[in-house]
């Protein structure tokens, strides 16, 4: 008696189900995908080949390839290589696509060709999750991370970058001639075919030479910074990092309550200082939501910002980045000194009176300064400023800033539910992508492969959410 589970024979004959559809649960999450694929009205949204030519070969309907790379990022496939072989063996696929097994060209050139009509499939995702009430609160965490673009590091060029490497190529240059200079004096030290080599060697070294300063010249035309394979690509530095990632800048905008992207941007800006407003507007017309509280870290704070926000009704909530090098040394900082509206005026923390002196624009910003006539002969001065008088700077809607902050001494809990909203997605999506994140060029692809990952990630929310059978009935109301 075996004591195994065993298997079929290889040599067996078997009698397959005579329907396909038999091979899927009726809550696979394939069923999912095909219904809501089969519900988009795909030549509205843009997609090539909705319509069918007059004439020349039949083409594969665009619901085929766009179910196949759904498919295929749903469960981290996203090469068009690999979803070729997973549509000839993998019988999820041969279900979805009803046996159809596109090559790997005609799957890549998809989502070539169409990708403003992909991104907007994601925001109609979005758009049906609102319409399933997912999005209650009105309440969204916005942040972004970096993605490692196809461009290496080594293929991306600053001035800093060209000058150093110009100074370690120089130093090599001068110990290979010094090594021939040598050769030269005792022939018999060095072998003929090092000469030979260390000759190639210079000449391979002056060509990379010539190569840099061509690209150095090309550096004020490309805003400063040159990536060679992905011409888009940037350098951007990473906190706790040393070396920047190449890559790009994903912004998102996620619901804190059922921690879905409503809104996702990807730009190849190094920082986050101007993206809050746009973020916020695009989430809350994801939403649809006349009002909304946007939360955000440090490095998203701007007063310009901040007060576009205001402005359209959001309320943001970013703190302030504690940038005071006076606290740092024991001192006194702004916080410490109260204004009165009325009076236009600070108190300091001696009880003196800091009155507005000039107003001036610095940098596009309208600023007025204040200071006390007693600062000289205070006998706190040493806890203040080592100046002769301690300066108050105030932007012309400072008011805005301090009833943000006033918001959020009422409530410490956002920046912890900041946190354990937003940042989870990106880990998710990085560890979908893998190692190499992006496998496309350039921003407008980049952007339609990130699309079709957020779409995935909010598919797959829906479906822990809600449950498949639900999401499907939802999907076919």
């Amino acid at each position: 008696m075996n004591r195994f589970i065993e298997g079929e024979a290889r040599s067996q004959s078997l009698l397959f189900p005579e329907r396909l559809d038999e091979w899927i649960a009726e809550d696979n999450p394939v069923r999912v995908i095909d219904a809501f694929v089969e519900e988009l009205d795909l030549k509205e949204l843009g997609f090539e080949g909705a319509v069918p030519a007059e004439t020349g070969r039949p083409a594969y309907h665009p619901a085929t390839l766009l179910k196949i790379y759904i498919y295929g990022y749903l469960n981290r496939i996203q090469s068009s290589r690999r979803l070729e072989r997973e549509a000839q063996r993998n019988v999820e696929v041969v279900w979805l696509t009803g046996r159809l097994m596109p090559d790997f060209k005609t799957i890549a050139d998809f989502r070539k060709d169409n990708g403003s009509a992909i991104r907007k499939v994601c925001v109609r995702f979005v758009e049906l999750c609102r319409e399933m009430k997912l999005f209650t609160d009105a309440v969204v965490a916005i942040d972004g991370s970096k993605f490692k673009a196809v461009n290496n590091r080594d293929r991306n060029f600053t001035e800093q970058k060209i000058k150093s490497r110009m100074a370690h190529l120089e130093k090599a240059v001068k110990h290979y001639l010094d090594d021939l200079d040598r050769a030269d004096r005792l022939p018999s030290s060095v072998p003929e075919a090092r000469v030979e080599r260390l000759q190639e060697k210079i000449a391979a070294i002056k060509l990379q030479m010539k190569q840099l300063a061509q690209i150095k010249e090309q550096l004020p035309k490309a805003k400063g910074q040159i990536s060679l394979t992905d011409p888009d690509a940037r350098s951007m530095n990473s906190a706790g990092k040393g070396t920047g990632t190449v890559g790009y800048n994903v912004q998102t905008a996620v619901d804190t309550k059922n921690h879905m992207i409503v809104a996702h941007e990807v730009t190849n800006v190094g920082h986050d200082r101007s993206q809050l407003s746009e973020m916020s507007e695009r989430a809350r017309e994801a939403i649809g939501s006349k009002s909304l509280s946007a939360l955000a870290d440090r490095g998203y704070f701007s007063g310009e910002q901040i007060l576009k926000c205001g402005q359209a009704g959001i309320t943001a909530l970013v703190p302030k980045p504690l940038t005071s090098g006076g606290r740092a040394a024991g001192r006194f900082d702004k916080r410490d000194f109260v204004y009165n509206a009325k009076r236009d005026e600070y108190r300091c923390p001696a009880g003196k009176r800091a009155i507005w002196r000039f107003t001036r624009v610095e940098d596009g910003l309208t600023i007025r300064r204040y200071w006390s006539s007693a600062c000289p002969k205070c006998p706190i001065k040493a806890r203040c400023t080592p100046s002769d008088y301690r300066r108050i700077s105030r932007w012309e809607h400072e008011q805005v800033l301090e009833a943000m902050q006033r918001r959020l001494d009422r409530r410490p809990e956002v920046s912890r539910l900041r946190r354990q909203t937003v940042e989870h997605p990106f880990a998710t999506l990085k560890a979908w992508m893998g190692a190499t994140h992006f496998l496309t060029k350039t921003l407008p692809k980049v952007r339609t492969e990130m699309s079709l990952l957020v779409l995935a990630y909010n598919l797959k929310r829906a479906m822990n959410i809600l449950g498949v059978r639900p999401l499907l009935r939802a999907i076919t109301a």
